[in-house]
């Protein structure tokens, strides 16, 4: 008596359901994860990229079928090492498993840990499908927000308030944390590079959907662009109507505070010169000149006046018109120092504004 094969288990979650997994597990290849991937999920590759570019040089140059038997069997070796690698996880282990679109790689994964006894489910459509999810929840998810958009000159710790705001139990999105950047031409942060626009999508859309829309969010005043990433429009347009609190400080804790955050151009003034030199055409080689020579010579607080008074403060006075216009009027908050002390009863006084107190 022949006994028939158990048929394998087929657990499937959509892209909208991903947030109900405590475990998610990428398996495509390192680059592919390196560009863009679930917040949080872990990379365990069923092909490297080395691997994945011969197979799939081999389904062009001879024949499906004989990429497929190499791929089976690269991916049966990967596999038995990922086992090895997830060996400690309980038998309540029930990881969303996904690969580009939803097909061989993580399906092959996804039958093995089922097979042990974990309780596996493969994403519909893979990442694809992932990522078009993202892309349509940025387009609508914004608007289900009330902001609170933070202007301030350059200098005046937006960036700080927006922290001390979430220290004081405020809802906050940090774009330029997101973005890794302070979104300034100077705005790089060393030895920390951009993530790529999808991963900055991705990361945008965790934040969103971790939002009450019964609460107001705390928002930075930024451009279309933080670095090199494009803010989605429908965020940008729904942060320009919105209500603002502007942060004020005084001149000289303007620079103070510039200073302790850009130290690394204080300390390697040649690459202060590389970031200087696109302003050439705005504001003449003579004056860029001139701030090269105050880095070199480490004058710095003079070097930092002028960046404000000749070039950002300008600029920004100029975008905060054009782009927030509820700026004007907005309740302001001075911080009276650059420490985080400060900020906190500033994040106060700018959280008893939102509610309607002043």
């Amino acid at each position: 008596m022949s006994i028939a094969p158990r048929p394998p288990v087929d657990r499937r979650a959509e892209p909208a359901e991903i947030a109900g997994f405590a475990d998610v597990i990428d398996v495509r290849s390192p680059a592919e994860f390196a560009e863009d991937h679930v917040p949080g999920a872990v990379n365990c590759p069923v092909l490297s990229d080395e691997e994945r570019a011969l197979v799939g040089t081999l389904h062009a140059t001879d024949s499906a079928f004989e990429a497929k038997k190499l791929g089976a069997s690269l991916i049966a070796s990967n596999i038995a090492g990922i086992v090895r690698r997830l060996r400690d996880r309980p038998r309540e282990f029930a990881p969303l498993v996904y690969c580009w679109r939803g097909g061989q790689r993580s399906r092959s994964l996804a039958h093995v840990m089922n097979e042990i006894g974990w309780r596996a489910t493969q994403l519909e459509g893979g990442y694809r499908a992932y990522r078009r999810h993202v892309v349509a929840q940025l387009e609508t998810l914004p608007a289900r927000y009330g902001y609170r958009v933070v202007c301030g000159l350059t200098g005046s710790g937006k960036s700080r308030l927006i922290a001390a705001l979430a220290g004081e139990g405020a809802q906050v999105v940090d774009l330029e944390g997101i973005a890794r950047h302070r979104g300034s031409l100077l705005g790089d942060l060393p030895g920390d590079p951009q993530p790529s626009q999808k991963m900055f999508e991705s990361l945008l859309l965790r934040a969103l959907q971790g939002l009450d829309p019964a609460r107001v969010v705390f928002v930075e005043s930024e451009s279309k662009k933080i670095g090199r990433l494009q803010v989605p429009e429908a965020l940008l347009g729904a942060m320009r109507g919105s209500p603002c609190v502007t942060v004020e400080l005084a001149r000289d804790l303007r620079i103070a505070l510039l200073r302790d955050e850009y130290a690394h151009f204080l300390d390697d003034p040649s690459l202060l010169a590389a970031r200087l030199a696109p302003l050439v055409p705005l504001r003449g080689r003579a004056t860029v000149e001139r701030w090269n020579a105050l880095a070199a010579a480490r004058d710095f607080d003079v070097l930092v006046g002028e960046l404000l008074d000749l070039h950002y403060d300008p600029v920004y006075a100029q975008s905060i018109e054009r782009n927030f216009p509820r700026s004007a009027g907005a309740a302001v908050v001075a911080p009276e120092g650059i420490d985080e002390a400060a900020y906190r009863k500033a994040a106060q006084r700018a959280i008893a504004a939102a509610s309607g107190g002043r």
